[in-house]
């Protein structure tokens, strides 16, 4: 196990500001999953439409962490982060009064760029600041709150559905983005020291880029997280359009369920975490791939058989709970051999993860709104290949230091 001296010690609440940085993902995505079907009733478009907004935000937090990355490399992690978060506030906002769907799908892609900000920062600074088993347990402890707000957010929004319409739920967004704006400025310390920041300048950022990406093993622990990502967020598009649509659940229904199914999250990234520092990250991440392809071949079958939504929530739950398994040890794997350039380290492995992402979410409309066939098939097609890329860059590591 690779492992670095931290550069600075923080405390509990700047601990806590760490992890309540990756909320900004979860919560754009998940908060107004329970009124997708309304904001396409209401704007006159299709599921398929409806689906790209998630798109359009998946896109975005891959992008933008390209960029909050490197800039919080070379001017630290404070200063990219609040402004990231104003602008998540203003994209917000801008959400909430779109006129059409083409505006809305814009406005997406922006606070999709803004919220990267949060995610890749929180990432970096916990690698600036922690080491070894410790530098996992923080990553899983990232992940665990990534699944609580998963639970938290199409629970909040289904009772916010009951009060008001989706625009509402935008600006409870912005909302939260003012909340994180002043335990920001309160609390948020730098961790970043000057005399470790990378130079600025295009040059020197595509050199850190092309270094990165010229490492196998770490290219292919990318890959690995943008595959297993493409099947999660393709559940989490999907999910509202087949429980609603096929299985009759109701907005708050579907929250409930969304809800109950994401406690792999919280659980699994625990469980990822603690295997990982018993016996090794790889092996953790080889089974976490082979139970998502079983998931898959579960959801192929409900979906050719026609079962029950009880097993449908079951093979749902497994792959959650597989890539959840997985992320903790995949992110200590890669930001590890990579102190110096942990901001766009970091930003690489989000790119890939909400990139694939937002490239495979459309893909299960391809079937009709409560398709539950097509997520089976990429759900397995990404195992497959995340075993392969697996194998690949395991191949070529080299022994840690």
């Amino acid at each position: 196990m690779i492992r670095h001296h931290p550069q600075s010690p923080v405390g509990p609440a700047m601990a806590a500001m760490l992890m309540l940085l990756t909320v900004f993902g979860p919560l754009s995505m998940d908060l107004y999953l329970p009124v997708l079907p309304e904001l396409a009733r209401d704007l006159e478009a299709p599921a398929s439409a409806a689906q790209l907004t998630v798109t359009a935000c998946l896109i975005g937090l891959a992008s933008g962490q390209l960029v909050a990355g490197p800039l919080s490399d070379r001017f630290g992690r404070r200063r990219p982060l609040i402004v990231g978060i104003l602008a998540y506030i203003a994209a917000s906002v801008l959400c909430a009064f779109s006129p059409g769907m083409t505006t809305l799908v814009l406005a997406r892609f922006a606070q999709g760029l803004a919220g990267a900000t949060g995610i890749v920062i929180a990432q970096a600074s916990g690698r600036d600041v922690y080491e070894g088993g410790a530098l996992i347990a923080f990553y899983a402890r990232l992940t665990g709150l990534g699944g609580f707000a998963a639970i938290v957010g199409p629970l909040l929004g289904g009772q916010l559905a009951r009060i008001m319409d989706w625009r509402g739920v935008f600006l409870v967004l912005a909302g939260i983005g003012v909340l994180l704006l002043m335990a920001t400025l309160v609390i948020f310390t730098e961790t970043h020291a000057p005399h470790r920041r990378t130079g600025v300048g295009a040059g020197t950022t595509l050199h850190n880029f092309v270094h990165l990406l010229g490492d196998r093993p770490f290219l292919c622990l990318v890959l690995v997280m943008g595959l297993v990502h493409a099947a999660l967020f393709s559940y989490v598009a999907g999910a509202t359009f087949i429980l609603q649509e096929t299985y009759g659940l109701s907005p708050q229904g579907y929250s409930y369920a969304f809800g109950v199914n994401s406690l792999g999250v919280i659980v699994f990234s625990q469980l990822g975490g603690r295997a990982a520092r018993r016996w090794g990250e790889r092996p953790v991440i080889g089974f976490g791939i082979t139970v998502l392809a079983v998931s898959g071949l579960g959801l192929l079958a409900a979906g050719l058989l026609e079962l029950p939504v009880a097993a449908v929530l079951i093979f749902l739950f497994a792959l959650v709970a597989a890539v959840s398994a997985t992320a903790p040890p995949l992110t200590a794997l890669a930001l590890g051999a990579h102190p110096e350039m942990a901001g766009t380290a970091s930003s690489l492995l989000g790119m890939a993860r909400y990139g694939f992402g937002g490239v495979a979410a459309p893909l299960v409309g391809l079937g009709g709104a409560g398709a539950v066939i097509p997520l089976g098939v990429l759900t397995v097609t990404v195992a497959a290949l995340a075993a392969l890329a697996a194998a690949a860059g395991h191949s070529r590591a080299q022994p840690s230091t």
